[in-house]
């Protein structure tokens, strides 16, 4: 069958998602550089020839055109030659200088400018910017040019670097590897000073927002505070286009703004103030933001509870895995992102998982505003392949293990001290790289035993990396009995709830169900892979309904505060989606599975109601 989404077959190889990539820090001046490269496969020594790709999707993708897959032993080459647009050449004749941006290269990058390495990048999932300079440019027969190389190593799981559900041999849910430049790569005219990244803090029970701009380069004239010699920058928020505060502030340094009549996000009102940054006399960016708050306390019953905006709020959860049949890694369109989204809204959902994936930033934005609380995975790596004793036989026997001695590191994959070191590294950065993003909830370090190791001190450092968000440290299994959560993956087996551990935890099933429905005439030509195989559209509905009602309901009074279902689409063989991989099918009617969860949330809003008189 067709590999083709509705959106790839309506793809332009030479307009390949346009929009700017960055929505919460919008510049005006960018140019997308996805489209059409050169490209070609070597065992590590120069092309001598070369095909084309469609960027940003990787050779193993079909909407790449390259139709080749990337082994660990190979590198990948992409170059390209850059003619500047007429408006970004005009501001850089005024004097600005420009940045390439790419949002993620799968897994080890080296990026040469003119024959000229200027970035060297590790780590598939996260991006990096790379500088030209005004030498670099020069003049050809349609305008401002220089050229750009990217050369790629990708080991996919035959070391301990990050990637995620990517196999060499797939099968059951793990998934077709991809490689090289998946994320959109785009340039901009950056003047010498300009606004470089924003922090947002906001203290809902006060009111206040507190916006933390910083700036990069030389002040400009008339920029400068003479007692601090640190730019100026001026900050309006307005909401719905009225402005509803405003001030000024040293670059680096807070300023908390009182926003009067705060409205506060939730998925049911997904509020967003906008947020303009300028740096007079250099640039103006576009930002947003929102008012919540995440956390984790007793209801009114003494029942550890997950909160939102200090209240008791249930976390209704589907898994989210992101790929895609034409794009693999890369949707296919920006609408395509809304469309997996907009269903789970309309199936009752309030929250995704992203699972073992950072998505490109145009992903939060929808969930921000549409109303998604996101659960943020961090990406698993670890040595080449993992041990069925530790990552799956806890599924039908519950048990947990260390993860922080020299033999547990053996049992997790995690024997390699760089490879230990890089995962840190990665974590710190995709913190800092979606921390200001309002719809993230909470992250999650590790998953089902995935290159696990030292959870007790993760914890403790995503806390202070992050301290406002929630923390699932060991989703599924291997509980060290640390963060906000005890986490629960339940396959093949009813649930029942746990014995109270004494931890003060909110208890959470982050998986469960991933029943297998196969709709007629969208089997892939593999083995397919469900935890519960059901033969109709109608047996799926009476088998989910009965999920939730007879095991999930009952659940809710005595302590249970979060699910997440398995999952969003169908992947390759794993045909446990609520839509098909294609996305042509969706396996429930939408309003049917609103009104089962919605048994859940009402008995959730009961459970937690005070008592008369509190």
């Amino acid at each position: 069958m067709s590999r083709m989404t509705r959106w790839g077959r309506a793809l332009d190889p030479e307009n390949v998602l346009p929009e700017y990539p960055r929505p919460q820090f919008v510049r005006d001046n960018f140019q997308i550089l996805n489209g059409t490269w050169d490209f070609a496969i070597t065992d590590g020594e120069p092309p001598t020839t070369f095909s084309t790709i469609v960027v940003p999707f990787s050779p193993e993708a079909p909407l790449s055109g390259a139709n080749a897959t990337l082994e660990p032993h190979q590198t990948a080459w992409y170059r390209r030659t850059v003619v500047l647009d007429h408006d970004v050449a005009r501001l850089v004749d005024a004097g600005r200088s420009i940045v390439v941006n790419f949002g993620a290269v799968d897994q080890i990058a080296h990026v040469a400018i003119n024959g000229a390495e200027r970035a060297h990048h590790v780590g598939g999932y996260l991006p990096f910017s790379v500088q030209v300079h005004a030498d670099d440019l020069r003049e050809g027969t349609a305008g401002r040019e220089f050229d750009i190389e990217v050369r790629v190593r990708d080991y996919t799981d035959t070391s301990h670097h990050s990637r995620g559900k990517q196999k060499s041999k797939r099968g059951g849910i793990w998934y077709t590897p991809q490689s090289g430049i998946w994320q959109t790569v785009w340039l901009e005219a950056l003047p010498a000073a300009h606004v470089s990244s924003v922090e947002y803090a906001c203290d809902i029970n006060a009111g206040t927002l507190t916006v933390t701009p910083h700036v990069a380069g030389a002040v400009t004239d008339g920029a400068a505070d003479g007692a601090t010699g640190g730019a100026l920058v001026s900050v309006r928020v307005s909401l719905g286009g009225a402005l509803v505060a405003d001030g000024t502030v040293p670059a680096g340094k807070p300023l908390t703004l009182t926003i009067p009549d705060p409205q506060l996000w939730s998925p049911e009102s997904p509020t967003l103030y906008d947020v303009e940054l300028e740096l007079p006399g250099s640039e103006t960016v576009r930002s947003y933001t929102a008012l919540r708050s995440f956390g984790m306390a007793p209801d009114a019953h003494g029942v550890p509870r997950l909160l939102l905006n200090g209240t008791p709020y249930f976390h209704m959860g589907v898994l989210d895995q992101g790929y895609w049949p034409d794009g693999l890694y890369t949707a296919p369109s920006d609408e395509a992102f809304v469309w997996d989204l907009e269903q789970m809204k309309a199936a009752g959902f309030n929250m995704v998982r992203k699972h073992i994936k950072v998505e490109p930033m145009r992903f939060y934005h929808h969930c921000d505003r549409l109303g998604l609380i996101v659960w943020q995975d961090m990406i698993n790596g670890g040595g080449g392949s993992y041990r069925f004793d530790v990552i799956t036989l806890p599924v039908f026997a519950r048990y947990s293990r260390r993860d922080d001695t020299e033999r547990a590191y053996g049992a997790f994959a995690r024997e390699d001290a760089e490879g230990r070191a890089q995962f840190e590294l990665e974590l710190a950065e995709m913190i800092s790289h979606l921390k200001q993003v309002p719809s993230i909830g909470v992250w999650v370090p590790f998953n089902e035993g995935w290159g696990q190791f030292d959870s007790v001190r993760i914890t403790e450092l995503v806390r202070k990396l992050d301290p406002t968000r929630l923390i699932d440290h060991a989703s599924g299994w291997h509980d060290q009995q640390v963060s906000d959560m005890r986490s629960l993956h339940i396959y093949f087996k009813a649930f029942r709830m746990p014995r109270n551990d004494g931890t003060g935890r909110a208890l959470v099933v982050s998986e469960y169900g991933g029943y297998l429905y196969e709709v007629p005439g969208t089997r892939p030509e593999e083995k397919k892979f469900g935890y519960r195989t059901l033969k109709s559209a109608e047996a799926l509905l009476a088998d989910f309904t009965s999920l939730h009602r007879d095991q999930m309901v009952p659940a809710v009074p005595k302590g249970l505060s979060a699910l997440v279902y398995s999952q969003v689409s169908d992947v390759e063989g794993e045909l446990n989606g609520l839509v098909s991989y294609h996305r042509e099918h969706v396996k429930m009617p939408a309003q049917s599975v609103a009104a089962v969860l919605a048994e859940v949330l009402d008995e959730f809003a009961e459970s937690t109601r005070p008592l008369r008189g509190d």
